[in-house]
């Protein structure tokens, strides 16, 4: 069905990557730009919008024009895609004619949602939009059997929303989709920071915190980590001590709403499939999977088997460019 130019893309709240058929991933970049307010004109876009953040001008801003994995800014999603495209096109040494372009989707995408991907997609230049749930994209590139007649669960913990999927026959038997992500983790550290101690930090030392002293709710040898703020008081920098229990404490009520997706979709398994479940576990996927002591901790809670994908942040590219080569024999998972 798709022949010549031909590029998977994660289209995610975090990052945007690119799967070229005949290069593998040609780009991975922050989905992030920054926005001249006064052309409306995308000045920079990816890593070094990123490094931007909190350092700009007035007359620049920086905006994530991707919110939940859907568009929240369609203008400017729609020039993110024209050098997106273009950049990818360069990378993987195609011609720039119009390529045939596989989008991932999350599995909770309204019609709407999915019509303004592929509208914003073929204005930016695509030939022909084709759309596949990020859950079975996931899936595919865990290496997981999605078009065998076995129940394949797939937990994908992204930047701005976590899709639980149970997968059988290439299509998707059980789902559900929260807004609860990497970001929503960082923002609840900067909040509890803001609170208990009255300093203000940014998005990427919050990230940074996770990163290093995050943990899931197990017991674990206490990790602390300085780092430095704005004093909301007396307006100077700061530097404060935090525990990893402190941000494992902080980070509770939204890793136990991820737990409660994962057990509403084994609920929602039909019968048959679920011994399947308890044979062959669950695959975590999304940056979020790598909080420290996620799967230990998932895996104790739900008493079946979790194990990370072997590439958790480029699983969902990659299943879009295999999804490139099964077109055909999954037509029907595309919408």
């Amino acid at each position: 069905m798709i022949q010549g130019n031909e590029i998977g893309i994660d289209l995610g709240t975090a990052n945007i990557l690119v799967y070229s058929k005949n290069k593998g991933i040609t780009l991975n970049e922050p989905s992030v730009v920054a926005i001249d307010s006064q052309t409306k004109k995308i000045i920079a876009f990816g890593m070094e919008a990123k490094q931007m953040i909190g350092k700009t001008p007035a007359n620049i801003n920086i905006i994530r024009p991707l919110k939940n994995g859907v568009i929240a800014d369609y203008d400017i999603t729609t020039e993110l895609l024209k050098i997106i495209m273009k950049k990818a096109l360069n990378k993987s040494g195609l011609t720039l004619r119009k390529p045939n372009v596989i989008i991932c989707t999350p599995s909770g995408a309204t019609s709407v949602d999915q019509r303004a991907i592929q509208d914003a997609a073929r204005n930016a230049g695509a030939k022909q939009v084709v759309l596949i749930e990020e859950p079975v994209a996931a899936a595919i590139g865990a290496g997981m059997p999605v078009d065998e007649p076995v129940a394949n669960m797939i937990v994908d913990i992204g930047g701005g929303s976590t899709e639980v999927a149970i997968i059988s026959f290439g299509g998707v038997v059980a789902s559900e989709s929260i807004h609860i992500g990497g970001d929503h983790l960082d923002d609840e550290i900067i909040q509890y920071v803001r609170k208990t101690y009255n300093v203000l930090i940014g998005e990427k030392t919050a990230e940074q915190i996770k990163i290093e002293i995050g943990y899931a709710l197990i017991d674990h040898e206490e990790l602390t980590i300085d780092i430095r703020g704005r004093d909301l008081v007396t307006g100077l920098p700061k530097t404060i001590p935090l525990s990893s229990y402190e941000i494992r404490d902080t980070l509770k009520e939204s890793l136990l709403q991820i737990l409660e997706a994962i057990r509403v979709t084994l609920e929602k398994c039909p019968a048959e499939l679920s011994g399947d479940i308890v044979d062959r576990g669950v695959i975590l996927t999304g940056g979020g999977s790598l909080l420290n002591g996620m799967e230990e901790w998932l895996s104790k809670e739900i008493v079946v088997p979790v194990q990370l994908a072997p590439s958790p942040l480029e699983s969902v590219v990659l299943g879009s460019g295999e999804a490139l080569h099964l077109m055909k024999k999954l037509q029907h998972v595309a919408k």
